[in-house]
């Protein structure tokens, strides 16, 4: 186990590895960690072989470290800065909408009262 790797730490490594769930990169000759596909970029990542390529050079960030398992998990994504998301559709288009009186059944309490005269009456 390298005791010159923390974790948090953001260093360059070298892609040696790419498999459909995730790539290898060596920190050093001695040294690799798994970089997960959900830690490749922000957002959906379909097929990682778009994103990243053996032999590729990358800054990772050292998410957490087993020492147990010798064990490095990467993060290239904790890297980047995030994308700016706007509001999504739909509370753009409540804001923007105007208010409409609210329609459809009245609540129970306000049809209580109702009811019980209709019963009084059947009887």
């Amino acid at each position: 186990m390298s005791e010159k790797f923390t974790e948090g730490q953001v260093l360059t490594g070298k892609v040696t590895g790419v498999q459909p769930y995730g790539a290898f990169v060596a920190l050093d000759d001695q040294v690799q960690g798994l970089v997960h596909i959900s830690e490749v970029t922000h957002g959906f990542v379909k097929d990682i072989n778009e994103h990243i390529s053996v032999g590729d050079e990358v800054n990772v960030k050292i998410l957490a470290i087993d020492e147990a398992k010798n064990k490095y998990s990467l993060s290239i994504r904790a890297t980047q800065e995030a994308p700016k998301q706007s509001a999504p559709r739909k509370q753009q288009e409540r804001r923007q909408a105007p208010q409409q009186e609210e329609q459809g059944f009245n609540t129970l309490k306000d049809k209580l009262g109702e009811w019980l005269k209709q019963s009084d009456m059947n009887k």
